[in-house]
C-alpha cells in the first residue's frame, strides 16, 4: 500500500475542492439556517460524476473505490460543505446494493446513485437498541410473495429529501436489508428537533405493516449480516473523511486569523501558546487522514476484517481531531470565534457529533480493546 495517493486521486481532490470553493461555507450555512437543502451543490456534484466515483462503470459510475468517494467527501467538507447524505446514500446504500443486490436491483438503483439523481437513507438505530444492534425489534415477515415490515427507527438522516430508505430489519433467520420507498403506505416519520446547524434533518421512522414487493429485500435474505458489515465500514470511513475535512477548515480559519490578528505589534500566531496547539492539532488531523486512507485501501482490496479495525480507529481519531480543531479555532479567535462572521460556533455541534455517530468513541474503544488487544469483553 502506498502512502502517497495516485495522480488520479490527487486530481480528483483538486477538482472537487474547486467545486466546493464555488459554493463555500457561506452558501452552506445560509441553506442550513434557512431550513433549505444544499440541492444545487448536490446536483452539480452528481452531474460531474463525483457522487458516483465508487459506483461500478457498467452502471454509469466511475468504477473507483470507497477511497475515492471519501476524498470527495473530505474536500467538500474542507470547503465548508459537509454533505452528510454522502456518508449514507452513495457510501452505505450504493455499496451494499453493488455488492449484494440482484442484477435487477443493481440496474434499478445504481445509475441513480452514479449521477446523484437518487438519494437513499439508511436506517439501523432504534429507540430501545442504540448501539446494541442485537436488540433490534423492527421485523419483516413473508406474506405470500410480499414482505410485511413493522417497527420503528430513530436518528435517521434526510428522510425528507430521499427517494427510499434501506432498513435493517429482523426475520426468523437473522437480519435482512429492505428497500422502502418513502411514499410506501404505512410508512410515516416525525422530525426530531435538533440544535445542529445542518441542511440534513433527523427523524424517527414508523413502519405500520408496510407491504413491500418480493424484490424489496436486497439480494439473498440470508446475507443480511454480511450486508450490514459491508455498509458499516464505508460509513466509518466516510464519517472520518467528513470530520477531517471539517477539521482542516477550522484550522485553516484559525491559522489565517493567527497570522493577521496583531496584539502588541506582533501576530498572535507568533506566540507558542497559540502556535503549538494549532501545530499539534494539524499533526492529529494528518494522522487521522492517514488512518482513513489505510482503512479505505484495505476495504477496497477486499480485506473486510482488517478494514473494520482500521475504519474504527480512523473514525475515533477523526472525531477527536475535529472536536479539538473547532475548540482551538474558537479559542484562537477569542470573542470573534462566537460571531456569525467567522462561522466557527456553528461548527460546534457537528464537531461533537463526530465523537458520537455513526459509532461512539466509547464503542470504538470497546471494539479495539476486545478485537485488537484481545481483552475480555466489557459489555
Amino acid at each position: 500500500m502506498s502512502f502517497v495517493e495516485s495522480e488520479e486521486r490527487i486530481a480528483l481532490r483538486k477538482a472537487v475542492a474547486e467545486l466546493g470553493a464555488k459554493y463555500g461555507n457561506e452558501y452552506f450555512l445560509a441553506k442550513a439556517k434557512s431550513g433549505e437543502k444544499a440541492t444545487e451543490l448536490w446536483e452539480e456534484a452528481g452531474k460531474l460524476g463525483y457522487l458516483g466515483v465508487a459506483v461500478p462503470e457498467e452502471y454509469g459510475g466511475g468504477g473507483g473505490g470507497i477511497g475515492d468517494l471519501a476524498a470527495v467527501c473530505e474536500e467538500l467538507a474542507a470547503a465548508g460543505c459537509p454533505l452528510l447524505l454522502m456518508v449514507v446514500s452513495p457510501a452505505i446504500c450504493a455499496t451494499v446494493i453493488a455488492r449484494f443486490g440482484t442484477e435487477e436491483q443493481k440496474s434499478k438503483w445504481l445509475p441513480g446513485f452514479a449521477d446523484g439523481t437518487l438519494k437513499m437513507a439508511f436506517a439501523i438505530t432504534e429507540p430501545d437498541a442504540g448501539s446494541n444492534s442485537h436488540q433490534l425489534k423492527t421485523h419483516v415477515r413473508r406474506d405470500g410473495d410480499d414482505w410485511i415490515l413493522k417497527g420503528a427507527k430513530t436518528f435517521i438522516s434526510g428522510i425528507d429529501e430521499v427517494d427510499a430508505v434501506l432498513v435493517v430489519a429482523i426475520q426468523k433467520t437473522g437480519p435482512v436489508l429492505v428497500v422502502v420507498p418513502t411514499n410506501a403506505e404505512g410508512f410515516t416519520w416525525h422530525q426530531i428537533e435538533m440544535d445542529l446547524v445542518a441542511p440534513e434533518k433527523q427523524f424517527t421512522l414508523f413502519f405500520d405493516d408496510v407491504r413491500l414487493p418480493s424484490d424489496a429485500v436486497v439480494g439473498s435474505p440470508d446475507q443480511g449480516l454480511q450486508q450490514v458489515f459491508a455498509g458499516l465500514n464505508p460509513e466509518r470511513i466516510m464519517g472520518a473523511s467528513m470530520a477531517t475535512g471539517s477539521a482542516r477548515l477550522a484550522i485553516s480559519k484559525a491559522v489565517t486569523y493567527a497570522q493577521q490578528r496583531k496584539v502588541w505589534e506582533n501576530p498572535i500566531g507568533s506566540h507558542q501558546g497559540l502556535a503549538h496547539p494549532l501545530a499539534k492539532i494539524h499533526i492529529e488531523i494528518e494522522l487521522a487522514r492517514l488512518m482513513t486512507q489505510k482503512a479505505a485501501a484495505l476495504y477496497d482490496s477486499g480485506r473486510d476484517k482488517d478494514a473494520g479495525e482500521a475504519a474504527n480507529m480512523a473514525k475515533y481519531a477523526a472525531g477527536e481531531a475535529i472536536a479539538a480543531a473547532v475548540d482551538q479555532a474558537i479559542q484562537t479567535h477569542g470573542g470573534n470565534g462566537l460571531t456569525a462572521e467567522f462561522g466557527l460556533a456553528s461548527m460546534l455541534g457537528m464537531s461533537r457529533l463526530s465523537r458520537i455517530a455513526p459509532v461512539s468513541r466509547e464503542m470504538v474503544l470497546n471494539f479495539v480493546a476486545q478485537n485488537s488487544l484481545k481483552l475480555p469483553r466489557s459489555y
